[in-house]
């Protein structure tokens, strides 16, 4: 008589319990199906024609992602700094010198040199459009400054409390990519100008990863993968960016690895979580139209082999079966006769 096995579900295959060993893709017996006979099992599942997916688990930090650093400049003495944790957004302050503030603009370009009438350029374009952004009028966007934008400069100086120059000097404001949340202090109220004050990241969470070189190729730009939590809960991510440059690391236990990083599509998802160690699966190979049953379908065969039990109305037969992949509780099987639909016995 067969006897049915457990089967539990490993990185690369499944684990039999009773001593049969290791059963891994591609491994089975074939043959002719046995005789029908007429002992129902106690439950049943269709045969799915379906894609399965292998995945490689790697582990990965959900947080803000990389940290960027920002320095005072000019003479003057630090009045006031923003909390770890606080969120800033264009126009607020990113700390203040001497009471006066230095606010956040939104961009790609620092500001590297003074803006003033007559000077052109894209760092002009990306300053018009954060005044626009701000509420100040009368000027055109582009990549000219003219006379209308220092009366706009002027307007804006007004309000901040500052000088009314008409004029952008490096040092009075700080750009960033956009919305920030500060990371670090790396000053006190105090000290000097002229250092570090702080450190910031973006301000939605991602899943960072140094991800082992031997699994470069799994990580491509813009690929789908799931992310399981410190709970066991899961979320989608995509992939947004892989590093170019390798980390060489010290031996087997230290491996050379790439930076990762990915995109949490439900920020909601993630709850509460700021930083936690997750798990993240990463796609290894797809397997397309296959016919997949449940693991606990097989059947353990004596020559270390496995088997379906294919039910049809009040009778069964055992089909012998060459398995394939094991992934997401289910088994790819090709047997004789087997076809989509096809009900097989599966535990209660």
């Amino acid at each position: 008589m067969t006897r049915r096995r457990t089967v539990v579900l490993g990185a690369a295959g499944a684990v039999v319990a009773g001593g049969a060993g290791l059963a891994t893709a591609g491994l089975g017996g074939g043959g002719a199906p046995t005789a029908a006979h007429s002992s129902l099992p106690p439950a049943t599942a269709a045969i799915e024609k379906t894609t399965l997916v292998e995945t490689k688990q790697v582990d990965g930090m959900l947080g803000y992602g990389g940290t960027h650093s920002v320095s005072s400049a000019g003479h003057g003495t630090l009045t006031w700094l923003p909390a770890a944790g606080a969120v800033i957004a264009r126009g607020r302050p990113m700390y203040r010198v001497d009471t006066k503030p230095v606010p956040l603009l939104y961009g790609r370009l620092p500001l590297y040199r003074t803006l003033a009438s007559g000077v052109e350029g894209s760092d002009v374009y990306q300053f018009e459009r954060n005044l626009q952004a701000l509420g100040y009028t009368g000027f055109t966007v582009d990549k000219t400054f003219t006379a209308a934008t220092a009366a706009a400069v002027k307007d804006w100086q007004d309000d901040l409390g500052v000088q009314e120059t008409g004029k952008v000097a490096p040092g009075s404001v700080v750009v960033a990519p956009g919305r920030i949340r500060v990371a670090e202090r790396k000053a006190s109220v105090g000290d000097k100008t002229g250092a570090p004050v702080l450190t910031y990241t973006g301000t939605t969470r991602v899943v960072s990863v140094d991800l082992d070189v031997q699994y470069q190729r799994l990580a491509r730009k813009g690929a789908q993968v799931e992310v399981e939590l410190p709970g066991g809960e899961t979320t989608k991510g995509t992939i947004t960016s892989v590093g170019k440059v390798a980390k060489e690391g010290q031996g087997d236990d230290d491996p050379t690895t790439i930076a990762v990083t990915i995109a949490v599509r439900s920020q909601k998802a993630l709850g509460s979580f700021d930083k936690a160690p997750v798990n993240v699966h990463l796609i290894s190979d797809r397997h397309p139209d296959v016919l997949a049953v449940p693991i606990g379908a097989l059947l353990a065969q004596g020559d270390g082999g496995y088997a379906v039990q294919v039910v049809t109305g009040t009778t069964t037969r055992t089909v012998a079966v060459e398995t394939g992949v094991f992934t997401e509780g289910k088994v790819e099987i090709s047997g004789q006769g087997l076809a989509e639909g096809m009900k097989v016995g599966v535990p209660a």
